[in-house]
């Protein structure tokens, strides 16, 4: 897989007060900066990019986030997705005003692009909850269906906030689950999230949790980007494969032709969960 393309990213990120963010963000920008082949195609949120220092405060985009992974050399690549605190200010505002075109159509916070052999879909997992109508998230859905449909052919990752799946804190989050059966049903690979603080991977599996080495989605999520970290709960969730908690750090995604590669990276320069799957 040499050449190949790479992702990086996590979720859950810049805190104003704390410096883990920036721990992290050191991170990102010495993966870009060793990147002479210029094989690093995006850098992607998974959520949960800023927390305010109170709600409603519409700059605490620059405030909390623009001194860690605002930086110039991650902003260039930067392809960021909602979560919950993004929308603290009960809009969204902030969020949509800081990050431009990069964050999708205003309002929506869905978008697609292609890396390398793959598509790469950012989704919305706030169009569930009560800032948002039935309508915002139907609209959503059917945007998804097309999208996979005009790309069938290709590898698909796709990363949004809440995770169907968790061990953490939160745990499942089930309003998740009509996006994962049209994910599911639509060929996709792999999803990315963040919400729990901490990092876990499953085995391939069905919305219904059912493990499927043939068609299953591989879920992970990485909300290790400089908030607060929390535990993993016990018993651990069907199909947990791999958790890491009380770590820093960011996850690394090489999309090859038809596989891809997968590893954790910490903020002490260790190396977690370094794997490889492939492609429907």
């Amino acid at each position: 897989m040499a050449g190949a393309p790479v992702m990086i990213g996590a979720g859950d990120i810049a805190v104003c007060g704390a410096s883990w963010d920036e721990a992290t963000a050191m991170l990102v920008d010495s993966v870009l900066a060793a990147d002479t082949a210029k094989v690093v195609s995006a850098v992607f949120t998974a959520g949960d990019n800023a927390y305010p220092a109170r709600a409603g405060l519409i700059s605490y985009f620059p405030l909390c986030f623009t001194p860690s992974w605002g930086k110039e050399r991650i902003m260039k690549l930067i392809r960021p997705s909602p979560g919950n605190h993004d929308y603290d200010s009960g809009t969204g505002t902030p969020y949509y005003s800081y990050f431009g075109e990069r964050a999708g159509p205003p309002g929506k916070g869905y978008y697609s692009y292609d890396v390398g052999d793959w598509h790469v879909i950012a989704l919305n997992s706030e169009l569930y909850y009560s800032r948002a109508t039935p309508s915002e998230a139907k609209e959503q859905e059917d945007w998804l269906r097309k999208d996979l449909g005009l790309h069938s052919s290709l590898c698909t990752l796709a990363y949004f906030h809440r995770p169907l799946f968790s061990s953490g804190d939160h745990g499942g989050t089930r309003e998740m689950l009509p996006l994962w059966i049209i994910l599911f049903e639509g060929g996709v690979d792999l999803v990315v999230n963040g919400h729990d603080h901490h990092y876990e991977r499953f085995l391939p599996q069905t919305p219904a949790a059912v493990a499927d080495s043939v068609k299953g989605i591989t879920e992970i999520i990485v909300g290790t980007g400089g908030a607060s970290l929390r535990r993993v709960i016990q018993p651990l969730a069907a199909n947990s494969a791999a958790q890491i908690h009380g770590h820093y750090g960011i996850l690394k995604l090489t999309l090859g032709t038809g596989v891809f590669r997968h590893a954790f990276l910490d903020t002490n320069g260790r190396v977690w969960d370094s794997g490889a799957g492939a492609c429907h």
